[in-house]
């Protein structure tokens, strides 16, 4: 049961509790505790009641519980007899009660309220009332920030999760209207909106019984007629693509709403059901439901404030954008990190600070022995457009060199690749420093904009419109973007424009993501990370509900 912990109390003496409510004894600078209010730091002994101690006693398990009591000299906020104390209550269980509409797992309160009803004695009120405080918090932190850790489901989850103080989480709730304040707890972003609608969307669609039988075979074409084509017809209609039609070939208006689908999906709009359409098409309603669970959680996971300007990466659409209070101001396609071992590309926040015009590749150690290595043990003059730098900078000459010798730990060069048009970085590369060596970049390589599924680089992001991103970014600071890039780029050599405002960047990944004016676009979970997501989510106790109309 969720509560049982706080009710199985830490062996207290009597002396050790008169220290943590007199400041007496024991050193209270000693304990991980802020100083209490002077209302609360002089106790007389006899005012010590079985209450307080009880309160004291349930709450030393938890840094944040002791020290909230002790600064308000271990009153109770949820079980006395004052109206506050039950309106907070009350705003609590049915916050808790709810959780599941918000994409939460359930809460078990069975032996809270219990507790509640069997109250005998000011030591039950008093573990009482710690187990409330305990759940706010609990409740508190799932909804702001999410139920899971996610360092803990995938390694390429390095998101720093922007946690809140739970001291002056309970302080604040206490200030405030209760309803109000758990209602603000939620992400107050249009996408978390729109996305708790479209969960609500999709538990009336599985309550209805779903979008019907899949459709069979393996690849339809506009003209084609038979059983096939009916059951394809049929499912665009369940999901709302296609509107009532008694047709029985593939005829345009089905064409029509074929490309609006992959469109929405992440496929070459070409009309023509392949596989990989066919694929997407029959995908059900429950999987669909738990993109949006996973999705939702990713919005809790980021949630703050995102900047008035930011550049917004979605790795599973392959495409990075740029947004101006709330609307994309720009977007271009991407190349992402290979879906193998950690060429991945992970995810986090970090302030992009300047763009070095022309720069030199310095080949990351671990392609430099993990790739280039084995190539020049074969053939010292493998990879001829990379200079060998030793310890100090210089040069050094192939042919005094036997990379025989060496190991992927012994190797003593750097390898770098000098400005130019073939260089791996192209062009421009965009700089937001972080200890994952992730940038945005150019490259040589623009043929591999062309597919569907663009998972090929090491790692970074490489960019097809690289100049326009960079003439978007500079035109906050200058009135000829474009001139003062070229005039940079002229050189060619390396030279740095440092943004006069960083610009905050969020690489992110979301299957699912909503359009403002209604419905969902989905994407392909192509590192996996998302069934890892729901696979803990599940394991918390998050369900897929269907919900009658």
């Amino acid at each position: 049961m969720l509560f049982a912990p706080l009710f199985r109390l830490p062996a207290f003496t009597r002396q050790t509790l008169s220290a943590v409510l007199l400041g007496t004894s024991v050193s209270v600078a000693a304990l991980p505790m802020a100083p209490m209010p002077a209302q609360a730091e002089q106790i007389p002994a006899q005012q010590v009641s079985a209450l307080m101690q009880s309160i004291a006693e349930a709450a030393a398990s938890s840094k944040d519980l002791s020290e909230f009591y002790r600064a308000t000299g271990y009153k109770p906020i949820f079980t006395d007899n004052s109206a506050r104390a039950k309106a907070r209550r009350q705003a609590l269980l049915r916050a808790v009660q709810a959780a599941p509409e918000k994409g939460l797992a359930p809460y078990d309160t069975t032996l809270l309220e219990a507790n509640l009803r069997a109250i005998k004695s000011d030591r039950d009120l008093g573990r009482a009332e710690v187990a409330m405080a305990q759940l706010f918090l609990d409740y508190a932190r799932d909804i702001q920030t999410g139920q899971l850790i996610p360092s803990r489901i995938d390694a390429g989850l390095v998101r720093q999760v922007p946690y809140r103080d739970g001291v002056q989480t309970l302080t604040n709730f206490v200030k405030s209207n209760p309803q109000a304040y758990l209602r603000k707890l939620e992400p107050g972003s249009p996408e978390y909106a729109r996305l708790l609608k479209e969960k609500a969307n999709m538990e009336r669609v599985l309550g209805a019984g779903g979008w019907g039988p899949t459709v069979p075979g393996s690849k339809y074409e506009p003209g084609e007629s038979g059983n096939g084509v009916i059951a394809l017809r049929n499912r665009l209609m369940a999901m709302g693509y296609l509107p009532r039609s008694a047709a029985t070939t593939y005829d345009a208006a089905m064409t029509k709403a074929v490309q609006v689908f992959q469109m929405q999906h992440g496929l070459t709009p070409d009309g023509v059901v392949g596989q990989g359409t066919l694929a997407e098409i029959n995908v059900g309603p429950e999987a669909r439901l738990a993109s949006i669970l996973v999705a939702l959680e990713r919005e809790r996971w980021i949630n703050m404030p995102l900047g008035k300007r930011h550049i917004w990466v979605n790795l599973t659409d392959f495409s990075a954008k740029i947004v101006d209070d709330g609307r994309v101001t720009f977007e271009t396609r991407s190349v992402v990190g290979q879906n193998t071992g950690d060429r991945r590309s992970p995810e986090f926040s970090d302030e992009m600070e300047h763009m070095v015009i022309n720069p030199t590749w310095n080949v990351p150690r671990s392609i430099a022995v993990k790739e280039y290595l084995p190539m020049m043990q074969r053939n010292p003059n493998a990879a001829g457009h990379l200079r060998l730098v030793d310890s100090r900078g210089r040069t050094v000459n192939r042919a005094n060199v036997d990379f025989s010798q060496y190991t992927t730990k012994t190797f003593p060069y750097a390898l770098k690749q000098p400005p130019s048009d073939g260089n791996a970085l192209g062009l421009v590369k965009f700089m937001f420093p972080n200890k994952y060596n992730i940038y945005l970049h150019d490259t040589p390589s623009k043929s591999l904009f062309g597919r569907e599924v663009r998972a090929f680089s090491h790692g970074c992001i490489r960019l097809q419109q690289p100049f326009d991103f960079a003439y978007a970014l500079l035109a906050k600071q200058s009135s000829d973007p474009v001139g003062l890039f070229q005039s940079h780029l002229k050189t060619r050599q390396e030279n740095i424009i440092e943004l006069e405002e960083h610009v905050p960047v969020h690489l992110v990944y979301r299957t699912a993501v909503t359009l403002p004016k209604g419905g969902v676009e989905y994407r392909r979970d192509i590192y996996g990370r998302d069934a890892k997501i729901w696979a803990a989510l599940k394991a918390k106790g998050v369900q897929l509900r269907a919900v009658g109309s």
